[in-house]
């Protein structure tokens, strides 16, 4: 053993060098191209580096284990990308000099999808009641009678999702 160096390192040492290729070409085989491939191949490693489980205790197949996590990141980078095109798409209705800056869409993007990942999280329900009152102005009121439910029943599902979008940060 090499002295400042933990046997979960040299475990995760091994399974890198064992299995990096293979999931960067399987990767890439998904996304159509290499720097995507390579990002989320980092990703999957960084992943497994800070998770609970040891990395020792993977067990005999941890390729398994390794695409479980990329396919999630796969998922997750499709998802980002239909946010940022929907986002462009966006700004490009809008004159060019009312553009912001490349720093303020970066951040702009990244809250987007926060936002996003907390409104996949919502209950179907609670989702559908938040959006009708955020993005179409709807009272509760009007919203209770469209949907059928009470008007307490629409506060409720509106107080879960500002909880939820307090919780963005």
């Amino acid at each position: 053993m090499v002295p400042g160096v933990t046997l979960d390192s040299q475990h995760l040492h091994a399974l890198y060098s064992d299995h990096h290729g293979w999931l960067h070409g399987w990767l890439r085989r998904r996304l159509g191209n290499t720097w995507d491939a390579a990002d989320l191949a980092h990703d999957t490693f960084i992943r497994v580096m800070t998770g609970r489980r040891p990395v020792a205790d993977l067990g005999p197949e941890p390729r398994a284990l390794l695409t479980h996590i990329a396919k999630g990141l796969v998922v997750d980078h499709w998802r980002r990308q239909e946010v940022e095109r929907a986002y462009l798409d966006a700004l490009s209705q809008l004159p060019e000099a009312s553009h912001p800056s490349p720093e303020s869409r970066l951040l702009i993007l990244q809250a987007l999808c926060r936002i996003e990942a907390m409104l996949r999280g919502l209950p179907a329900r609670t989702r559908e009641i938040f959006l009708l009152a955020q993005l179409d102005g709807l009272t509760y009121a009007v919203i209770a009678r469209r949907m059928g439910v009470s008007l307490i029943t629409v506060k409720r599902h509106m107080r879960d999702a500002f909880l939820a979008c307090l919780a963005l940060d």
